[in-house]
């Protein structure tokens, strides 16, 4: 279990940070607080397997590609290329907005797809891949509106403190009765999202679909438009993924 979490805690490390993605042993032995002759050991194998990759020339090593095979498999077993990619696609060229897919991972949230509006110049960008807690953003909010109510609550009192739990659950269940989320600000100044639940056939949660804007250009008419948007195309995909609402 010992090299596993190893191996857990270099990946983060070159997953990370978003501006370096290559690292030298010197830096990951720093980082993961491991000797570089233990470290030397863990990177071979891990090359070995494709889960890291070396530079030949620098030495440097970098993620490596079986996350990316992995990461489409999964990609893959959720429709997401011949169902759910589509209405986003169509979804972004009505709001002309980026649009986002969320899943909910444990405690975070993980962002599985973006697609960009190439038309407009101010544009929110969040990395695919990137974890965010799952109480902070439109998209959580949503998703942790629609879990089972225990569900939920577990992971809102492992991420708030006592005293804010009462407001945020009573928050959540506004946000539910609505049937979207909406945030201001929460992750990053200026830029705001509207959020809308998706259910697969089992009438699960799936995850959230989501659009991110910048806030000051945005009217009471056109944030209302979005809202619009994203519950119609919320509704859209869960039913393309069979789900049949309760009667």
């Amino acid at each position: 279990m010992q090299t596993i979490d190893r191996a857990m805690q270099v990946t983060a490390i070159l997953a990370g940070n978003e501006t370096k993605k290559w690292f030298s042993i010197t830096e990951l032995s720093k980082e993961c607080d491991l000797p570089a002759s233990t470290l030397h050991r863990l990177l071979q194998s891990m090359k070995k397997h494709g889960l890291i990759q070396q530079d030949p020339d620098t030495k440097l090593y970098s993620l490596g590609n079986t996350w990316l095979e992995y990461g489409l498999q999964m990609y893959d077993t959720i429709d997401f290329v011949s169902l759910v990619r589509p209405e986003m696609e169509k979804l972004m060229l009505e709001v002309e907005e980026s649009v986002y897919f969320s899943k909910p991972i444990g405690l975070e949230s993980l962002i599985v797809e973006r697609i960009d509006c190439p038309t407009n110049s101010i544009r929110v960008y969040d990395q695919l891949g990137i974890r965010i807690p799952m109480t902070i953003g439109a998209a959580n909010k949503v998703m942790l509106a629609h879990m089972p109510h225990d569900d939920a609550l577990k992971i809102v009192n492992s991420l708030l403190k006592k005293e804010e739990t009462e407001n945020f659950i009573q928050m959540l269940r506004d946000v539910k009765k609505a049937g979207y989320g909406i945030s201001h600000g929460e992750k990053t100044k200026g830029t705001s999202s509207v959020a809308a639940p998706v259910f697969n056939q089992l009438n699960e949660l799936l995850g959230a679909i989501s659009i991110g804007y910048v806030k000051f250009n945005v009217t009471e008419e056109r944030e209302n438009f979005l809202i619009e948007k994203v519950l119609a195309y919320g509704a859209r995909i869960s039913a393309k993924l069979g789900y049949k609402p309760k009667e």
